[in-house]
């Protein structure tokens, strides 16, 4: 069975409480009924768990622990053990998360998304339990397997789950906060990689040297630095402020105010969620990406669709993104003739072009372009759950922007 099951294995009972909501507590559930086929145990199991006979739970990599109340007075110790992964199996597991910005969003709001279990399964990496890793223990002279303790702890580590997904990530080796630094080093690391090398810039005194012999001409500004002067002093403790923080909003003011001087004023006027928009786009870390979407409101996923908007298209890319707005129809017309001139030598199947304001929908292909106020055509695709993703920059040409989403849709 693949531990990524996208939903409850079957419904629970009538008058019965089920022992997780989510579908990866689901998952544990039908992890523990199928690697046995002693139903009787797992019976009294729900029983135990549903009375609240279940102890306080330790959870430690590969290992889950708690007192179980049997029908003795002094509890049971059962546990559940669960091989942890590897090194090289987190890495790839770490890589996968810094993938997707979808993936880390759903994370920090305490949600397990089933395209990253799907996505590490892929590569290798068991997040979910497989019925045959999960390895039940009891002090009880009980030798089932599982005993009704250990069942009873496994249904309500399921509930635990709902709650904190995390839990599945310490049991296989390694907890939030660890899996947290372990990302922003690797965030960390491939900007400095990606980081081109700061510019040496202009010496005071030269540039007023300079000016002094020829006051009708002003040097040439310099490049702004990668990086800004760390601060001398930590933030006074108890202020809730990092030195690092406050130095990355250093960096951008300077990087605006650098882009200003230069005459781009574009993202001057942001409203607040706007720039919310922009400094996520810059990848700023897990922990500001998670404030970031807090302080905004706006849902995980929709504020990572915002974020790909600006990285395609800056303050207009989100613009299209959240705001229809109705055409030249003369202009829509001749895109959609050229769109259909385009398609017939792109496919031999029918096609269909829906138009409905500045979208052109290809209904059948998951490919949508939207017509900027800017002038300019935005290609976006279609995921599983029916969301419009941002997929490319935009061109002033529809065809090649169709070209673009054609050539990201696989097609």
């Amino acid at each position: 069975m693949s531990p990524a099951v996208p939903g409850p294995r079957r419904a629970p009972a009538r008058g019965k409480r089920a022992f997780a909501a989510t579908w990866w507590g689901q998952a544990w559930v039908a992890a523990l009924e199928d690697s046995t086929l002693d139903a009787g145990r797992l019976s009294r199991g729900r029983t135990y768990a549903r009375k609240g006979m279940v102890g306080p739970v330790t959870v430690a990599p590969g290992k889950v622990t708690a007192a179980v109340q049997g029908s003795r007075p002094r509890p049971y110790r059962s546990s559940v053990h669960l091989p942890v992964l590897t090194d090289p199996q987190w890495d790839t597991l770490l890589d996968t998360i810094a993938a997707r910005a979808g993936h880390l969003a759903a994370l920090l709001d305490d949600e397990m998304p089933a395209e990253l279990v799907d996505d590490a399964r892929h590569a290798g990496v068991p997040l979910l339990p497989l019925p045959t890793e999960l390895d039940p223990e009891c002090s009880c002279p009980d030798w089932g397997y599982p005993c009704k303790h250990a069942a009873a702890l496994c249904y309500a580590i399921a509930a635990t789950t709902d709650t904190d997904p995390f839990v599945l990530f310490a049991l296989r080796g390694r907890g939030r906060e660890e899996v947290f630094a372990q990302l922003r080093a690797l965030r960390t690391a491939a900007q400095e990689t990606a980081a081109p090398p700061a510019p040496a810039g202009i010496p005071a005194a030269a540039a007023y040297a300079h000016w002094a012999e020829a006051p009708s001409e002003l040097p040439e500004l310099p490049e702004p630095a990668a990086h800004t002067t760390a601060l001398p002093v930590a933030p006074p403790p108890g202020t809730g402020l990092a030195a690092a923080d406050l130095e990355r909003l250093m960096a951008d003011a300077t990087a605006r105010a650098a882009r200003l001087l230069a005459g781009d004023s574009a993202d001057l006027y942001l409203t607040q969620h706007q720039d919310a928009v922009r400094t996520a786009a810059s990848n700023p870390g897990p922990e500001w990406f998670h404030h970031l979407i807090q302080n905004t409101g706006i849902k995980p996923a929709a504020f990572a669709r915002l974020t790909r908007a600006w990285r395609h298209g800056g303050p207009t890319g989100i613009t299209v993104a959240e705001q229809p707005h109705t055409p030249d129809p003369t202009v829509m017309k001749a895109a959609r003739t050229a769109l259909d001139a385009a398609l017939a030598e792109m496919t031999d199947s029918p096609t269909h072009l829906r138009a409905w304001r500045n979208r052109l929908t290809l209904t059948h292909h998951g490919i949508q372009l939207r017509l900027g106020p800017d002038a300019r055509w935005y290609p976006y695709l279609q995921d599983d759950d029916g969301e419009w993703w941002p997929a490319a920059p935009a061109d002033s040409d529809p065809v090649t922007a169709l070209t673009a989403a054609w050539s990201q849709n696989g097609e």
